[in-house]
């Protein structure tokens, strides 16, 4: 069965990420998302579905966008799904509207997307591409035509990228561990927050160890090559800092501290650190890169 989305797709810049943040329009992904026509095709697709019968169908964009992805990256069929579950450029590529960190999909659905998918659907695809650029391009001569005719001088508006291969692609996106070190950075502000009230009460501030923490993360975030044993052992670590910060924060607000002097971001950041802290535990423990269960 195949249900089509009622609700358009947000523009990447409203785009939901993780502690804030937007998606740079420049990005290789957003450009070559704003190129395909999903919606020219989708109902073509959905031909392909029993209108009633059956479990509803995974949408087009995501489909396609799947199979994109993996040609592009060139990668296996499961090392696409951990790709597009790291990286939410590419979760927007597929049609997602805010960021997860659970996989969107199985790495089985990739068999059925190539069965339905096949070389004529491309080929279509590829053509109206092409002529959608082409029209573009034919309406930009004749508006530079038009500007002339009158006498006005065209001005320089810089160069044009049109293949989206070429497009920046050193955009940083959010990984387990930077998600940790963000979540981390947090729960430090959140305990500045409620010290201060009681600063005469308590004397000594509760310890963070944010600049140990933070020489950890880094000593790993800049690296180009991480292993999978540096990536588990940077994770574990911020891991133990982060549950000390959780504790320090409820340690705080069982000596008076009140939530009350927390902004009405950080109150519902509070609750996202602490799934986040739940989650990358259990993924940590039981040695997998997706969430079993939602927490």
């Amino acid at each position: 069965m195949y249900r089509k989305e009622e609700q358009p797709l947000p523009p990447p810049e409203k785009f939901e990420l993780p502690f804030e943040g937007k998606l740079s329009p420049n990005n290789r992904w957003v450009i070559m998302a704003e190129l395909i026509p999903w919606d020219d095709f989708e109902e073509e697709y959905a031909k392909l579905f029993s209108a009633e019968k059956g479990a509803p169908a995974k949408l087009f964009r995501m489909a396609l966008g799947t199979l994109i992805i993996k040609e592009k990256l060139g990668t296996s069929d499961r090392e696409t799904i951990e790709q597009i579950r790291e990286n939410p450029y590419l979760q927007y590529f597929i049609g997602l509207n805010c960021y997860q960190q659970e996989p969107p999909l199985e790495s089985s659905m990739l068999v059925h997307f190539r069965k339905r998918i096949d070389g004529e659907l491309i080929n279509k695809i590829n053509k109206k591409i092409v002529k959608r650029e082409i029209d573009k391009s034919d309406k930009e001569v004749k508006k530079k035509d038009c500007l002339q005719e009158k006498g006005e001088k065209i001005k320089n508006k810089g160069k044009l990228i049109l293949d989206a291969t070429c497009a920046p692609a050193d955009i940083k996106y959010p990984t387990d561990l930077g998600i940790l070190n963000q979540a981390r950075i947090e729960t430090e502000r959140i305990i500045d927050n409620l010290y201060k009230p009681l600063r005469v009460k308590l004397r000594k501030k509760p310890r963070t160890s944010r600049i140990i923490a933070r020489k950890e993360y880094l000593k790993v975030a800049k690296k180009r090559k991480v292993s999978y044993q540096e990536r588990r052992k940077a994770i574990g670590k911020q891991l133990k800092y982060f549950k000390k910060n959780l504790g320090n924060i409820e340690d705080l607000i069982q000596a008076g501290a009140s939530l009350e002097n927390l902004s009405k971001r950080q109150k519902n950041c509070l609750e996202t650190i602490k799934k986040v802290y739940e989650q990358q535990q259990s993924m940590w423990e039981n040695k997998t890169q997706s969430v079993l269960k939602e927490l």
